[in-house]
């Protein structure tokens, strides 16, 4: 099986199966998508859904989170990972969202990696989410799954190689789905320990398998780099 055949087979299911996937991160508009997508740096989407609708009731715009102060916002999401971190990012991305973006948040990556907290995987997912531009984050879920799928060549060893692959071999209007499909794929099925390739659709088209049922379990994610 070639790559680009492989592309098209799981392309086919997810459009089947998944046809619209989304974020599971809970937002009514773009100030409240990115606050949620900062917290949810190594930390559940669930547990950030538990704390955003005290933050969302208290701070409701980027003008109320930047009269804020780091203390104030810490004391509201003390249960999300980091959270001495993320409040002064979260006080700081407020203030230039105000003083330099007009209280609105910036639609192409190379502003919104200028926000405090927000990294590439950030900035991609609101690009591609509120924009619906063609850009691809990379977080854990999505490295493992397309490594194991075999979507991307050995040699992509860190997040953006893994990015330069997907969205050169992805459509551009299939990117933003691609995106999710793969995240929940891997929150939901291939799994970072134990895989359920009793319940995956696409055993057929991924090379992870092949290894499992040719050399045993130990074959997933051989000499595959960690990253956080």
């Amino acid at each position: 099986m070639t790559k680009k055949e492989r592309y098209k087979g799981i392309v086919e299911y997810f459009q089947e199966n998944q046809p619209n996937p989304e974020t599971e991160l809970q937002y009514t508009n773009p100030y409240e998508l990115i606050v949620a997508v900062v917290l949810s740096a190594q930390c559940t989407d669930k547990r950030v859904n538990m704390v955003t609708p005290y933050l969302f009731d208290a701070y409701p715009s980027a003008n109320a989170l930047a009269s804020a102060t780091s203390d104030e916002v810490f004391e509201l999401i003390r249960s999300i990972s980091y959270p001495n971190n993320k409040a002064k990012h979260l006080v700081g991305l407020g203030r230039m969202l105000i003083n330099e973006f007009n209280g609105e948040v910036p639609g192409t990556v190379d502003e919104l990696v200028k926000l405090p907290g927000v990294g590439r995987k950030t900035a991609n997912v609101i690009a591609s989410v509120i924009h619906n531009l063609p850009t691809m984050a990379v977080d854990t879920h999505v490295f493992r799954v397309s490594h194991r799928l075999g979507l991307v060549s050995p040699k992509a060893k860190n997040p953006f190689s893994v990015e330069k692959e997907l969205v050169k071999a992805f459509s551009d209007d299939i990117i933003p789905k691609a995106h999710h499909w793969l995240i929940l794929h891997g929150r939901y099925v291939c799994l970072a320990r134990n895989p359920k390739c009793e319940i995956c659709g696409i055993t057929s088209l991924c090379k992870s398998y092949e290894k499992i049922q040719k050399y045993g379990i130990k074959a997933v994610d051989d000499k595959l780099p960690k990253i956080g």
